[in-house]
């Protein structure tokens, strides 16, 4: 009789025993096949509120809702076997303070089985992220560009400039003096991603910034040329099945139109 073990799901402390050493492979899933897709291969799946624009159609993720990341969480544990799982927490789930935060933070984790939570802000999050991870919350933090400050920061634009690196250099400093367990950079320079690599005790989990961090993640709809709305800069395309479906679609309402749809009688040929 054979015995397989079970797959061993990645942990914050594995993630963050990860600094300095192999790259840490992560990408956005909202759905059950994707994650099992992406399973195999990362070793952390976020189930971003980037949802909203690239399923829902919103023009930002300030719309998203608790109701949304609970039904895409749901779907995305049902796929994923060996990668940490962690859940956004959506725009107005936290800010208020450190008491909104776990509330909603131990519901999505309950309610989606989710290993972790990530949050948006740097310095004036820190009491929120050490409440939390004090609590047994696992935070991934996430600063540089934040998406749902887009309103604050007048659009999608590099954070970290200038004398502006210094800002960005003391928000990473604070979320991993609070507990995060990592910390993704979105939208900085390469130059200031390396450092803030080399002085915090956290991986660094890149997004638009450099190849040093300790890890890279990105949108998969992004990734893999399926949301073609806008393209940002920074993204790579290792596919581009939004044309290819497409043109699949443009094919099939073809055939039908013409009536040269492949006939179903091979079903009743014995």
């Amino acid at each position: 009789m054979s015995f397989s073990a079970p797959t061993k799901t990645l942990t914050a402390a594995d993630i963050l025993a990860r600094k300095g050493t192999t790259p840490l492979v992560c990408l956005t899933a909202y759905t059950t096949p994707v994650a099992k897709m992406a399973d195999g291969h990362c070793d952390l799946i976020l189930i971003g509120d980037s949802v909203g624009m690239v399923l829902h159609g919103l023009s930002s993720t300030l719309n998203v809702t608790m109701e949304m990341m609970t039904l895409h969480g749901r779907a995305v544990a049902r796929g994923v076997e060996r990668a940490m799982m962690v859940i956004d927490l959506p725009f107005g789930s936290y800010e208020e303070g450190p008491a909104q935060a776990f509330r909603n933070a131990a519901q999505l984790m309950a309610d989606t089985g989710a290993s972790a939570v990530k949050l948006e802000g740097g310095q004036h999050m820190a009491e929120t992220i050490r409440f939390l991870a004090e609590r047994g919350i696992p935070v991934m933090a996430h600063i540089g560009l934040t998406p749902q400050a887009v309103n604050s920061f007048g659009g999608y634009k590099v954070q970290g400039r200038g004398t502006d690196a210094t800002r960005v250099l003391e928000d990473a400093k604070s979320v991993a003096d609070a507990g995060a367990f990592a910390v993704v950079l979105e939208k900085v320079p390469a130059s200031l991603a390396d450092d803030i690599t080399a002085k915090v005790p956290i991986p660094t989990i890149g997004i638009g910034a450099s190849a040093g961090c300790d890890g890279q993640i990105l949108v998969i709809d992004d990734m893999l040329g399926l949301f073609d709305a806008f393209k940002p800069k920074f993204v790579k395309r290792y596919a581009h099945l939004a044309a290819d479906a497409s043109a699949a679609i443009e094919t099939y309402a073809s055939e039908v139109r013409s009536r040269t749809f492949p006939s179903a009688d091979h079903i009743f040929t014995k």
